[in-house]
């Protein structure tokens, strides 16, 4: 018997290096915030979104390492239900110029309750569909 050998073949395409562990869906959804030492809400908007946390865009910076209580309003349908997760700002865009109004910062889920965590699987399931 004779054992053929195959010759790898080269691949070629689009490798995706993503390393997040849950996938972002944009959107475009309000927000209201507050620090943990204070009671005054603020509002900021959502810009995409996954089981792990926010792009959020914020109207005044936020450090790093600061911890947030968050209402997020999803829209499904004509549905509106709310969350509201504590979370954590794990980066910040830094501005280059003054004229910008808005601040980029990335959140991470620090404390969700089991049904807010539902109420958001099946909203980023409707966003897959």
């Amino acid at each position: 018997m004779k054992t053929e050998e195959k010759e790898t073949q080269p691949r070629y395409g689009t490798v995706n290096f993503e390393r997040r562990k849950h996938p972002r869906f944009n959107v475009n959804l309000p927000i209201e915030y507050y620090r943990i030492d204070s009671s005054i809400s603020h509002t900021g908007k959502a810009l995409n979104i996954s089981e792990g946390g926010l792009l959020i865009y914020f109207p005044e910076e936020i450090e790093i390492g600061q911890h947030l209580k968050l209402k997020l309003f999803l829209a499904s349908g004509s549905e509106m239900k709310t969350i509201e997760p504590l979370v954590e700002v794990v980066w910040i865009d830094f501005h280059l110029g003054t004229d910008w109004e808005d601040y980029r910062t990335g959140v991470r889920f620090v404390d969700i309750v089991t049904e807010d965590m539902e109420k958001l699987k099946n909203f980023l399931a409707n966003l897959s569909k």
